[in-house]
């Protein structure tokens, strides 16, 4: 394991900016750039700019795999599509040569990431902390190599660190550039509480880069700046600074808001192949580009062709996602087992009514409001949702589809109605 790093003297904070130039970026040779190229796919950013591929040649200068940080703060215990975005792009780096450095959040974990947060997060035990971590750790071993593969925990340098230490570090960071931070900003400028701990956050992200002595982070699109603060650290410290590779966020399978376990809208990686295939298959035709890019590790050659199938067939286009994120965790013959279930379950009409979950209708009049039942009924995640499936003509009553215009239902002959959404939720209503 990495020797943790010797701890500086007199800190002076510094401002990265590029890398410092060497030999190695004068000429860099094609398959570096194509590597970077192929690496890019799926990217929201690189910083800098132009440092992949450069980096990807100093590495192979110097005869070392480069170390690629990814930190996870085990909040729960399942694993999405979501967070797989960017431990598949972890994989890559493995299957290029390189070391994927896992980092778990063991100590940052009892803090909590304020990132996004409009008030201070509770703190969860070590205990709570630990048994997530467990969870965590079997399911990413479902996407990363475990031959190219190193898990640190972060409480080895956090939690043994005396005062004087965390001190010199903090001298390396200031409060104004930490206010830059949309969040704890909007928070401080409406008055509400930013402890002091959730302050200490991206510092101790950033350190996590000192000691395992990281080429390049990953992460998503809102961990930027908390990245950029293990660049910053490195630079104070006359480190080579690591490289920052941001992901976009994965929209959830109602298309409008990110994934998320509490907004119901997640497919998470150890679900049943045919839970997985039929989440894939009632995402809109519009958000099928965006899983085609970022859920099933294609590369640029795999994409364009899926372009053209996409212009072409959107169903067809939208069938060949959902079978390859299934034949990724669970293998081609699960794939093609979830493909043809789903077949004869929807596109056949073999919907059976006596077998889908009931949902019991509570009316005061003759009629009921369409929205709040898709909402209350499981069909939807919200109002917004359900309005959004209604006008794409997304709901369908006993198979026929509602008009977009449609604000109620008559509560007369409801009893046993079939209430569906797109091909693969439906409901069977029942009168209180």
């Amino acid at each position: 394991m990495t020797q943790r790093s010797a701890d500086p003297a007199t800190p002076t904070p510094s401002e990265p900016d590029l890398d410092p130039p060497t030999a190695h970026d004068a000429a860099v040779p094609a398959e570096f750039v194509e590597a970077a190229n192929e690496l890019s796919v799926g990217v929201a950013e690189v910083l800098p700019a132009d440092g992949l591929a450069p980096r990807l040649a100093r590495a192979a200068s110097e005869r070392r795999p480069l170390r690629v940080k990814l930190g996870i703060d085990p909040s729960g215990t399942e694993l999405t599509l979501g967070h797989a975005v960017v431990l598949r792009k972890l994989r890559q780096f493995q299957d290029l040569g390189h070391t994927a450095v896992l980092i778990v959040g063991d100590f940052t974990g009892r803090v909590g990431d304020p990132t996004g947060r409009s008030e201070v997060r509770k703190v969860q035990s070590e205990e709570q902390v630990r048994a997530n971590a467990a969870t965590y750790l079997d399911q990413v071993k479902r996407i990363l190599r475990e031959d190219r593969l190193e898990v640190r925990y972060n409480s080895e340098w956090l939690a043994t660190m005396d005062f004087s230490e965390v001190l010199g570090y903090t001298s390396l960071m200031t409060v104004a550039r930490l206010l830059e931070r949309d969040d704890f900003n909007k928070r401080y400028k409406a008055g509400q509480p930013i402890s002091l701990m959730e302050f200490m956050y991206p510092l101790m992200q950033g350190l996590d880069s000192i000691f395992i002595d990281a080429d390049i982070e990953l992460g998503g699109t809102d961990q930027t700046y908390n990245n950029l603060v293990g660049r910053q650290l490195q630079t104070a410290m006359k480190r080579l600074p690591q490289l920052v590779i941001t992901v976009p966020l994965l929209r959830g399978t109602d298309g409008a808001d990110k994934m998320g376990k509490s907004l119901g809208n997640y497919v998470a990686i150890g679900e049943a192949p045919s839970e997985q295939y039929g989440k894939i298959m009632s995402i809109s035709d519009d958000v099928t580009p965006h899983y085609a890019e970022l859920t099933t590790s294609w590369n640029r050659s795999e994409l364009e062709d899926f372009a053209r199938l996409q212009a072409d067939d959107p169903y067809a286009a939208k069938r060949r996602v959902a079978a390859r994120v299934v034949e990724l965790y669970w293998g081609a013959d699960a794939a093609a087992k979830a493909a043809e279930e789903f077949t004869n379950r929807f596109s056949k009409k073999q919907i059976d009514a006596e077998a889908l979950a009931a949902h019991v209708v509570v009316a005061d009049g003759d009629s009921v409001g369409l929205i709040a039942l898709l909402v209350a009924a499981g069909l939807a995640t919200s109002n917004g949702d359900a309005r959004r499936t209604l006008q794409q003509g997304g709901i369908k009553l006993d198979g026929v589809k509602l008009d977009p215009s449609c604000e109620t239902l008559e509560v007369a002959g409801l009893d046993g109605a079939v209430l569906q959404r797109g091909k693969r939720q439906a409901v069977r209503l029942a009168l209180d």
